[in-house]
Parts: structure tokens; C-alpha cells; sequence
């Protein structure tokens, strides 16, 4: 091969792993992504390398003092792994990049959806029918799930309080302030920004889009927060009382960041997602994944 002269090698649909075959994600700050050999390394502040295997990762997760180059962002997107722009832990939610490797089968299928508003509450109900599968649903319009779901969710809070014996005086979250909220509030604020993460990038590499949602709207990411109400309980509100407990009143983010990431692999969230999407949309024959 000449000098300068680089090997692309045609990467297919086909041939790349499916989101469900996939590590869920890495949180970096402080560092530099660039490519290396055509592979993509990982530079820190220290200057140790690390190589970072993109094609089974499904989301890399960017966070302060960040910077990629543009040959980076090439690869990763080739290998079908998302790029999130997030805070400091993963605390807040900023941007992703789109996957432009995703077929549009998905994407229209989810558009119709919405756009029909009885097939738009029907998807709501079915998403509500997981949160309560010995309730009658049918006939209920959104407002009236919604108060269902707002009454179950401050029982659940309650409910754990009182499991792992931690005082609990409601879900508060001040933009911009999160050192001001007790520390069972800031392990939810973190762990529910890195679960919009994960579903952000899925929802993307899968077809779909995240801004057209079924429940929730007035807000830049409906379908994952649509989504991310499926998953809660266990990835962030249970896990958020018990850490509490452990905590003695100091907030430790290596602590919360590795107990949400060993939950998200137990729970094996990727292969749900592929799979709870496709059948929440009613799109049993549409192409669950574009990995």
C-alpha cells in the first residue's frame, strides 16, 4: 500500500452488532478522543492511551473538558456508536449525535403512531400496562393514566423511604444547583441523566427518534422520558434510597456511577430496549435494529 494511502473497509447494516449485543456505554471528561491506526484512543489528562472498542459500545458518554476530532467522530458513528454530550457524572443531559447508518422504517412507523391520536393513547396504554398490569386501562384517556402514574410514583418514593429507612421530603431539582438537594435527590439527578443517555443513543441507532414522544411533551426529549418512566424504578429510584443508606450524607459520585452501571448491565437494559420499543409501537415486523 502507498504511503498515505488508507484502508476503508465497507461496513453494512448487517454486519455490525445489534444494540442489544452491546456494552451500554463509557462516561469520559478531561481528555481527548481521536483516532489512532483507524481506531479510536482515549487520551486523558494524564496522558495514558486507551483504546476504546467503539463497534461494542453503544454510547460514548462526553463530559467536561472534553475535545474530539473530527476523524473521532467519523469512526464512532461508523461503528454505529453514539456520541452524548453530558455534564460533569453525567448529571445533565446536553446533546447527541445523530446516527446517520439508521433506516427510516422505524422512524415513519413512529411518526403515524403519533400523528393518530387513538393510536397514540393506545401506545400509551400499553406503556402504562406494564406499570399496571392488574388495572383496567381501557377507556381511560392520558390525563386519567397520568394521575395513575403520578399517585404510584410518590407511593414508590414513599415506599423506599421507608424500606431503606431514609428520611424523604419529595423530589426536588434545581437546574444549575444540584449541590443544594440532599443526597438521595442527586443520585436520582444523576442517574436519571445518564438513563437518558443510554436511551437517547438506543433510541437514535435504532430508527427512532427521541423528540416524538406519547406521553410526555412540551420537552426536548419526550419518547426517552417516555421510556425512561419504564425503567426507573429499579435503575434509579430504588437504587438512588439504597445508596442513601450507605452514603452517611456524602454525596460519592465513583460510588453512584458504578452501582448504575452495574444495574443497567444486570438488568441488561440494551436487549429490552431493542425488543420493548419494537413491541410498545406495535412494530413486530420492523426492523428492531439498525446495529
Amino acid at each position: 500500500m502507498a504511503d498515505g494511502q488508507r484502508l476503508f473497509v465497507k461496513i453494512t447494516r448487517e454486519s455490525l452488532p445489534q444494540v442489544k449485543d452491546k456494552y451500554p456505554f463509557i462516561y469520559l471528561e478531561r481528555g481527548r478522543l481521536e483516532i489512532d491506526d483507524s481506531s479510536i484512543k482515549w487520551i486523558d489528562a494524564d496522558k495514558n492511551v486507551v483504546p476504546l472498542p467503539v463497534a461494542t459500545l453503544n454510547a460514548l458518554l462526553l463530559g467536561p473538558g472534553t475535545t474530539v476530532t473530527h476523524d473521532a467522530i467519523k469512526t464512532a458513528t461508523a461503528a454505529n456508536c453514539a456520541v452524548c454530550w453530558v455534564g460533569e457524572d453525567s448529571l445533565l443531559f446536553y446533546a447527541a449525535g445523530f446516527l446517520p447508518t439508521a433506516d427510516t422504517r422505524n422512524l415513519r412507523h413512529q411518526i403515524e403512531k403519533a400523528a393518530d391520536p387513538d393510536q397514540s393513547v393506545e401506545v400509551a396504554r400499553c406503556m402504562y400496562a406494564r406499570r399496571f398490569p392488574q388495572a383496567e386501562l381501557a377507556g381511560k384517556n392520558l390525563k386519567e393514566m397520568m394521575g395513575m402514574e403520578g399517585h404510584r410514583v410518590r407511593t414508590l418514593y414513599q415506599t423506599k423511604a421507608e424500606e431503606y429507612q431514609v428520611g424523604w421530603k419529595g423530589r426536588q431539582f434545581v437546574p444549575g444547583k444540584f449541590e443544594v438537594s440532599d443526597i438521595t435527590n442527586q443520585i436520582l439527578t444523576s442517574c436519571n441523566a445518564a438513563l437518558y443517555g443510554i436511551l437517547c443513543s438506543a433510541v437514535h441507532s435504532m430508527g427512532y427518534s427521541p423528540h416524538i414522544g406519547f406521553i410526555h411533551s412540551g420537552s426536548p426529549l419526550p419518547f426517552v422520558y417516555d421510556l425512561a418512566d419504564l425503567y426507573k424504578e429499579h435503575l434509579c429510584i430504588d437504587l438512588a434510597f439504597f445508596l442513601t443508606r450507605d452514603m452517611a450524607g456524602r454525596y460519592n459520585k465513583h460510588k453512584v456511577s458504578e452501582a448504575f452501571r452495574k444495574r443497567v448491565i444486570e438488568m441488561d437494559l440494551l436487549a429490552k430496549l431493542a425488543t420493548d420499543i419494537p413491541d410498545i409501537l406495535g412494530a413486530k415486523h420492523a426492523r428492531r435494529s439498525s446495529k
